[in-house]
């Protein structure tokens, strides 16, 4: 029953199997969310043991909320998560390293049929989203069941991503779209008119 989790098949989510298993995995995202923020060495071990992969110094703000607690999210080295995090793991979610989310994105990999009658029998599907390494998704991203998004990419605040961003963009709105390629300015100016200290460049 469960290799139909990340077979891109229609499911039945609520079959007891599932929500048995997926019952334990929430149990221990109730802990990591309820962790001080003295214990930094104890979350730390919590995300590994809960992620199927966690990076060398990757972090995630509590709350963490997540259908299966992170159990088919991996995540690379230096990840770093503000609040309100949430992921729709009921497949793969893979995160290259040096990635920044900001407060309250939403990575999503569920969905559900169009058709009425089939969303009356409770039925769901699952599409894996891969985000490629060192990129920034801005305060309130969405990211919808299927998507990649390329390497060195940085997604604007609030956009909702329907389809595959490429590598080394700017892309942002509702539906996202690619604004403009990372380019020159972008090693003279970190914000607006604020020029980048000539000693932080390569």
């Amino acid at each position: 029953m469960f290799d139909v989790l990340h077979s891109g098949a229609l499911y039945y989510p609520l079959a007891g199997e599932i929500t048995e298993e997926q019952t334990r995995c929430l149990e221990k995202l109730y802990d990591y969310n309820h962790t001080r923020p003295s214990e930094g060495a104890r979350r730390e071990a919590m995300l590994r043991d809960m992620f199927a992969a966690f990076g060398e110094g990757s972090y995630i703000e509590p709350p963490l909320h997540a259908n299966w607690g992170g159990r088919f999210v991996s995540f690379g080295k230096n990840v770093y998560a503000n609040f309100g995090l949430t992921l729709v793991d009921d497949t793969y979610i893979r995160v290259g390293d040096n990635c920044m989310f900001g407060p309250n994105v939403v990575i999503a990999t569920a969905g559900h049929p169009i058709l009425p009658a089939l969303r009356e029998q409770g039925l769901q599907y699952n599409a894996p989203v891969r985000i490629g390494k060192n990129c920034w998704l801005g305060a309130g991203a969405l990211v919808m069941p299927g998507v990649t998004i390329g390497d060195n990419s940085v997604i604007g605040a609030g956009s909702v991503v329907t389809r595959d961003i490429p590598s080394n963009v700017v892309a942002a709105g509702n539906p996202c779209r690619v604004l403009r390629p990372v380019g020159e300015r972008d090693r003279q100016f970190y914000f607006r008119d604020k020029a980048i200290p000539p000693e932080l460049l390569d």
